[in-house]
């Protein structure tokens, strides 16, 4: 493994964490897009269905179930535990429009017409966009908390390390995932926007506010 995967699935484990300690800590899952985590336990279950009966290596099982466990677990505080907390007057994405496209493109382009390939494809799309939803909140709020923005800076950089991570399979490897790195790339321009804001404001200090 590359050094540039590997800190990408340490940022990536970091922002499942983060997520986790506001919750627990705040009581509260205020700010949290319900309908992006949903989509993010749709995106590892329909990504890792394969751990069932494909050997890779232990780091690989281990990341697989922690992903997959981890998400529902964020799921069930949001849904049950702190249920009282969170307002889905302002989540309302629609998030077929997201799930539909997925789906449709990946039964177009995929590299193999097989179930768990269709899957596989599917949930590389779905996770390019299953930030809409999130975003879409603090587009209507026009602020978040702090510990909040630390949990999408995490998220951002995990995409985007996985730029470097590719060029390094290219140079390194020869491989080269059409799919995975066209998905990337508009994943990681979602960011663009927050990250300005996060850059310039929120490490230094200010309060997350989207300019009016």
């Amino acid at each position: 493994m590359n050094i540039f995967r590997l800190i990408a699935d340490l940022a990536h484990l970091a922002s499942i964490f983060i997520l986790i300690q506001k919750i627990q800590k705040t009581r509260s899952c205020r700010g949290i897009s319900f309908k992006t985590q949903a989509l993010y336990a749709l995106v590892f279950v329909t990504r890792y269905i394969d751990l069932f009966f494909r050997w890779v290596s232990v780091y690989n099982l281990v990341m697989k179930l922690f992903f997959i466990s981890s998400s529902c677990y964020i799921l069930y505080l949001m849904k049950y535990r702190f249920r009282p907390t969170h307002d889905p007057s302002i989540d309302t994405f629609k998030i077929e429009y997201l799930l539909g496209p997925s789906f449709f493109l990946s039964l177009i382009f995929n590299y193999k017409f097989e179930l768990t390939e269709i899957l596989w494809t599917f949930s590389i799309y779905l996770e390019s966009v299953a930030i809409f939803p999130q975003l879409f909140m603090l587009q209507r709020t026009g602020e978040a908390e702090t510990i909040t923005t630390h949990y999408l800076a995490a998220l951002g950089l995990y995409r985007a390390l996985y730029l470097p991570n590719w060029i390094y399979r290219y140079f390194t490897e020869d491989v080269v995932d059409p799919i995975a790195v066209t998905a990337g790339l508009v994943q990681t321009g979602l960011y663009l926007d927050f990250f300005y804001v996060y850059f310039t404001k929120v490490l230094h200090g200010q309060k997350f506010e989207l300019p009016a």
